[in-house]
Protein backbone atom coordinates (compact mmCIF):
# COMPACT_ATOMS: atom_id res chain seq x y z
CA UNK A 1 0.00 0.00 0.00
CA UNK A 2 1.36 3.55 -0.42
CA UNK A 3 0.45 5.52 2.70
CA UNK A 4 0.00 8.99 3.17
CA UNK A 5 1.62 10.51 6.43
CA UNK A 6 0.74 13.52 8.50
CA UNK A 7 4.12 14.85 10.49
CA UNK A 8 2.88 17.30 13.46
CA UNK A 9 0.79 15.51 15.95
CA UNK A 10 0.65 12.05 13.79
CA UNK A 11 4.99 11.30 13.97
CA UNK A 12 6.08 13.53 16.59
CA UNK A 13 3.87 15.83 19.07
CA UNK A 14 2.81 19.27 18.08
CA UNK A 15 5.85 21.33 18.13
CA UNK A 16 5.92 23.14 15.21
CA UNK A 17 8.46 24.87 13.87
CA UNK A 18 10.20 22.61 16.22
CA UNK A 19 10.28 18.45 15.76
CA UNK A 20 8.37 17.39 18.76
CA UNK A 21 8.48 14.95 21.05
CA UNK A 22 8.57 11.21 20.30
CA UNK A 23 5.46 9.39 20.81
CA UNK A 24 5.69 6.04 19.22
CA UNK A 25 5.31 6.56 15.64
CA UNK A 26 8.90 5.06 15.05
CA UNK A 27 8.26 1.28 15.51
CA UNK A 28 5.00 1.25 13.61
CA UNK A 29 6.04 3.34 10.42
CA UNK A 30 9.18 1.20 10.61
CA UNK A 31 7.17 -2.14 10.54
CA UNK A 32 4.66 -0.77 8.20
CA UNK A 33 8.41 -0.35 5.58
CA UNK A 34 8.86 -4.39 6.21
CA UNK A 35 6.03 -5.09 5.30
CA UNK A 36 6.62 -3.15 1.53
CA UNK A 37 4.18 -0.38 2.38
CA UNK A 38 5.45 3.05 1.07
CA UNK A 39 5.73 6.18 2.91
CA UNK A 40 4.36 9.83 1.24
CA UNK A 41 5.20 12.36 3.69
CA UNK A 42 2.24 14.36 3.51
CA UNK A 43 2.42 17.32 5.38
CA UNK A 44 1.51 21.22 5.68
CA UNK A 45 5.26 21.83 6.14
CA UNK A 46 7.23 23.48 3.08
CA UNK A 47 10.57 25.55 3.22
CA UNK A 48 10.04 29.00 2.11
CA UNK A 49 12.31 31.93 2.33
CA UNK A 50 10.73 34.94 3.99
CA UNK A 51 11.22 38.25 5.09
CA UNK A 52 12.11 39.16 8.36
CA UNK A 53 13.09 42.47 10.08
CA UNK A 54 16.00 42.25 12.32
CA UNK A 55 17.50 45.25 14.10
CA UNK A 56 14.71 47.61 11.75
CA UNK A 57 16.41 45.88 9.05
CA UNK A 58 14.47 43.98 6.18
CA UNK A 59 16.06 40.40 5.80
CA UNK A 60 15.46 36.96 3.86
CA UNK A 61 15.35 34.38 6.26
CA UNK A 62 14.66 30.70 5.06
CA UNK A 63 13.04 28.28 7.07
CA UNK A 64 13.69 24.68 6.33
CA UNK A 65 10.66 22.74 8.21
CA UNK A 66 9.84 20.45 5.76
CA UNK A 67 13.74 19.58 5.11
CA UNK A 68 14.11 19.14 9.16
CA UNK A 69 10.70 16.82 8.91
CA UNK A 70 12.20 14.42 5.93
CA UNK A 71 15.44 14.48 7.87
CA UNK A 72 13.82 13.43 11.09
CA UNK A 73 12.56 10.13 9.15
CA UNK A 74 16.59 10.07 7.49
CA UNK A 75 17.87 10.17 11.09
CA UNK A 76 14.91 6.88 12.73
CA UNK A 77 15.98 4.80 9.21
CA UNK A 78 12.56 5.05 7.99
CA UNK A 79 12.92 5.61 4.03
CA UNK A 80 10.37 7.64 2.46
CA UNK A 81 8.59 7.30 -0.83
CA UNK A 82 7.59 10.00 -1.67
CA UNK A 83 7.72 13.67 -0.20
CA UNK A 84 4.04 15.81 -0.50
CA UNK A 85 3.35 13.34 -3.44
CA UNK A 86 2.95 9.89 -4.67
CA UNK A 87 5.86 9.46 -7.28
CA UNK A 88 3.65 7.75 -9.67
CA UNK A 89 0.91 9.41 -9.83
CA UNK A 90 1.76 11.68 -12.16
CA UNK A 91 1.34 9.63 -14.64
CA UNK A 92 -1.97 9.49 -14.93
CA UNK A 93 -3.25 12.71 -12.78
CA UNK A 94 -2.26 16.44 -12.27
CA UNK A 95 -3.56 16.30 -9.24
CA UNK A 96 -1.74 18.50 -6.18
CA UNK A 97 -3.56 15.51 -3.86
CA UNK A 98 -0.90 13.15 -3.02
CA UNK A 99 -2.44 9.67 -3.73
CA UNK A 100 -2.41 6.96 -1.03
CA UNK A 101 -4.07 3.92 -0.32
CA UNK A 102 -4.19 4.54 3.14
CA UNK A 103 -3.61 8.23 5.44
CA UNK A 104 -2.82 8.75 8.67
CA UNK A 105 -3.37 12.14 10.22
CA UNK A 106 -4.27 13.18 13.83
CA UNK A 107 -6.82 15.79 12.16
CA UNK A 108 -8.45 12.45 10.58
CA UNK A 109 -11.66 11.77 11.78
CA UNK A 110 -11.57 8.21 13.76
CA UNK A 111 -7.58 8.74 14.27
CA UNK A 112 -7.15 7.29 17.73
CA UNK A 113 -5.68 9.94 19.76
CA UNK A 114 -3.63 11.06 22.94
CA UNK A 115 -5.91 13.54 24.68
CA UNK A 116 -4.76 13.56 28.13
CA UNK A 117 -1.00 14.24 28.24
CA UNK A 118 -0.30 17.14 30.43
CA UNK A 119 2.94 17.93 28.85
CA UNK A 120 1.31 18.44 25.32
CA UNK A 121 -0.89 21.25 24.88
CA UNK A 122 -2.63 19.69 21.75
CA UNK A 123 -4.02 15.88 21.03
CA UNK A 124 -1.99 13.73 18.91
CA UNK A 125 -1.90 10.38 17.13
CA UNK A 126 -2.41 7.43 19.66
CA UNK A 127 0.65 4.54 17.63
CA UNK A 128 -0.81 1.96 20.00
CA UNK A 129 -4.12 2.03 19.26
CA UNK A 130 -3.39 2.74 15.18
CA UNK A 131 -0.88 -0.02 15.46
CA UNK A 132 -4.03 -2.36 16.63
CA UNK A 133 -6.16 -0.91 13.89
CA UNK A 134 -3.55 -1.67 11.14
CA UNK A 135 -3.59 -5.52 12.47
CA UNK A 136 -7.08 -5.61 12.60
CA UNK A 137 -7.72 -5.11 9.04
CA UNK A 138 -4.40 -6.97 8.01
CA UNK A 139 -2.19 -4.15 6.68
CA UNK A 140 0.18 -5.52 9.86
Amino acid sequence: MDICIDFDGTCVAHEYPTIGKDIGAVPVLKELVEKGHKLILFTMRSDRKKKKKIDGQETVVEENVLTEAVEWFSRQGIPLYGIQKNPKQRFWTSSPKAYGHLYIDDAALGCPLVVDDPESERPYANWKKIREMLVEQGIL
